[in-house]
């Protein structure tokens, strides 16, 4: 697991907006205002020159009108005639009038035959009608406007780093030697895996050292390990370590509409990362284009990218000095031409922290953190079993938010108790719940927390809530004593057996039953499941495993889902796995019913103090 420490470039970000805040206006935005401007005027322009202006009067006035000499201006526009006279307010200056002329009608023959010759027409001016309409202005305006959002567009593209038509080029970002900020130093809680890695910086510092020998370095390293377990970041510890350019990429970005922009990208990275040699090159959840060829799950495009990462790997020289680091949490999908030797040589499991790990990782991410005196980092590193690196670090981060909430400058004890709870079972909630439901889930945890205290091969009760938080009414809380690489089958048993005491309390105290233990028969019955199918731990049915995991889970279904087995053995495991539990349901109200004064008491310190801590639940067997 990784843990680091982010103190660096924190007021970066402000500098950086002040300096934007005073750029000059960009030709591209000159050019904008300036497109939108003469669209603007351009429409105003036809609207106003083309279309007839003033009162709209009969053809026979504008005929009286111009023969008795009553106008100042005359204009023709075959199908429209407008006559522009002086208004009788001399302040509003010249009015108009036009008319629409009858088919087929020639103005002047008209005025000839009234008496008026061409020629003595006061300023009459001759126009054709413009073949424009008001549809063809706003088909016009829509293809500028249309023109100015593809410019937009691809002037966008370019200012965000990209060109047109780019998705034949890498999109893998290249960060420099220790720019990468961080090393080996900020790395805790998996000692082994840095010293596997710490020979990879070798071959990238010394390799001639190497070679000299006769010894081939790796040419690709592949970290597996659980989400959050940090294998990115070991990634940058490395070339941080080594001080090489590190090219960083994932699988999903290889992927793309157009067929072979995958392959051209894998190629232009390969180019790349060659000219810069030594050098690191990343690619994160490579399981996105390196899935076993000829599945379904396979597409065509991504079958070509991944041959094209295998010819470029095969492709690489020793003297190259080119190492491929690559980051999976689902290695048993992946083809198994690119786990070979001479691709990926190397593969290094990153697991989940042990507690000393955990311990270590808590420390890293308290450096920037101020404690009270009353924090106890170890007991956190040991209820937080199952925990990654990424965890660890977002629990100590709610807890310092708890604390800054409350307006208090050291994070206490409780804060951390909080956090790990918010973190595991979600936010605490308002109840709304009545009181008899509050009773019921007293019980309910009593008979959780009673049990486990008195059952052999049971982890040790730490806290009791019956505060609703997330989906759960109330919580027992159990602190393994140590971290366990196997789990015996007395263990799974006491299991069982602390999971259906709830329902076994409800049963034993209140008469009835509700719907409150619905993830207790969950995890029952898949604990159970497990002995008979998984771990052969049936006297009935022996030490055969029934179903594949990995195959249910890649094909969407629970453990079990797939059926190797007879219809008659499917009715076997069904007997054992609902015998398992009958005993387990059987043995825990024997219990409650021995330690019926233990259990009240419990009950009424919980309705009285909502949470009990293990110090107060210890003292109630003494």
């Amino acid at each position: 697991m990784i843990a680091v420490a982010d103190s660096k470039s924190k007021e970066k970000g402000s500098g950086d907006i002040r300096k934007i805040s005073k750029r000059k206006p960009s030709n591209y935005t000159i050019v904008s205002t300036v497109v939108i401007a003469l669209l603007i005027l351009g429409t105003w322009f036809f609207l106003d020159a083309y279309e007839p202006t003033g009162e709209e009067v009969s053809y026979n006035k504008i005929v009286k009108e111009t023969v008795e000499g009553n106008y100042e201006k005359i204009i023709w526009q075959e199908s429209t005639l407008i006559l522009e006279r002086e208004a009788e307010d001399e302040r509003v200056g010249a009015t108009r009038i036009h008319a629409v002329l009858p088919p087929n009608e020639n103005f002047y023959d008209r005025m000839e035959s009234e008496g008026v010759m061409t020629s003595e027409l006061k300023d009459a001016t001759f126009k054709p009608d413009v073949a424009i309409n008001i549809a063809d202005i706003i088909t016009l305006v829509l293809l500028g406007v249309g023109i100015f959002l593809i410019y937009s567009m691809i002037k966008g593209m370019q200012s965000s780093g990209g060109r047109f038509m780019d998705f034949g080029q890498s999109k893998a970002r290249l960060i420099f030697g220790k720019r990468t900020g961080i090393t080996f130093n900020d790395v805790a809680g998996i000692e082994e895996v840095k010293e596997e890695l710490i020979e990879i910086v070798e071959f990238l510092k010394h390799p001639k050292k190497f070679l000299a020998i006769g010894a081939r370095i790796p040419k690709g390293v592949l970290l597996v390990g659980p989400p959050g377990t940090g294998k990115t970041l070991l990634a940058k510890a490395v070339a941080g370590e080594a001080g090489v350019p590190f090219f960083h990429t994932s699988g999903s970005e290889f992927e793309e509409m157009l067929v072979g922009a995958g392959a051209s990208r894998v190629r232009d990275l390969f180019a790349k990362a060659k000219k810069a040699s030594p050098c690191i090159i990343f690619i994160d959840e490579i399981d996105a284009v390196a899935k076993k060829r000829g599945t379904v799950v396979h597409s065509g495009a991504s079958e070509q990218t991944l041959n094209q990462i295998l010819v470029e790997m095969d492709g690489l020289e020793s003297r190259e000095n080119v190492i491929v680091l690559a980051a999976t949490n689902r290695p048993d999908v992946l083809d198994p031409a690119i786990l070979r030797p001479g691709r990926f040589d190397r593969s290094v499991t990153v697991h989940m922290p042990d507690y000393d790990g955990r311990l270590q990782i808590l420390k890293v991410h308290a450096k920037n953190k101020k404690f009270a005196a009353d924090a106890d980092l170890e007991r956190i590193a040991k209820k937080t079993i199952g925990y990654s690196g990424a965890d660890l670090e977002n629990l100590l981060n709610e807890a310092a938010i708890a604390a800054a909430k409350d307006d208090r400058k050291e994070i206490s004890h409780s804060d951390l108790t909080e956090a790990y709870l918010k973190v595991r079972l979600g936010r605490q909630r308002k109840s709304t719940r009545s009181e008899e439901d509050h009773k019921r889930v007293a019980y309910h945890e009593a008979g959780h927390a009673v049990v486990a205290k008195l059952t052999p091969h049971t982890d040790p009760v730490d806290k009791i809530s019956i505060l609703s938080r997330g989906s759960s009414g109330g919580v027992t809380v159990y602190v393994p004593e140590d971290d366990r690489m196997m789990i015996t089958k007395d263990r799974m048993l006491s299991m069982i057996k602390s999971s259906v005491a709830g329902r076994a309390a409800e049963e034993v105290f209140l008469g009835s039953i509700t719907t409150g233990a619905s993830s207790d028969i969950s995890q029952a019955t898949q604990v159970a499941r497990a002995m008979v199918q998984r771990y052969g731990m049936s006297d009935k049915l022996g030490f055969v495993q029934y179903g594949d995991p990995e195959e249910s889970a890649m094909m969407g279904y629970q453990y079990g889902g797939l059926k190797d087995h007879s219809d008659h053995t499917s009715r076997l495991i069904d007997e054992e796995v609902k015998g398992i539990i009958d005993e387990a349901l059987n043995y825990a109200r024997k219990v409650l019913k021995d330690n019926r004064e233990v259990v009240e008491t419990l009950v009424k310190l919980l309705l009285e103090k909502e949470e009990i801590d293990r110090d107060e639940f210890n003292s109630l067997f003494n």
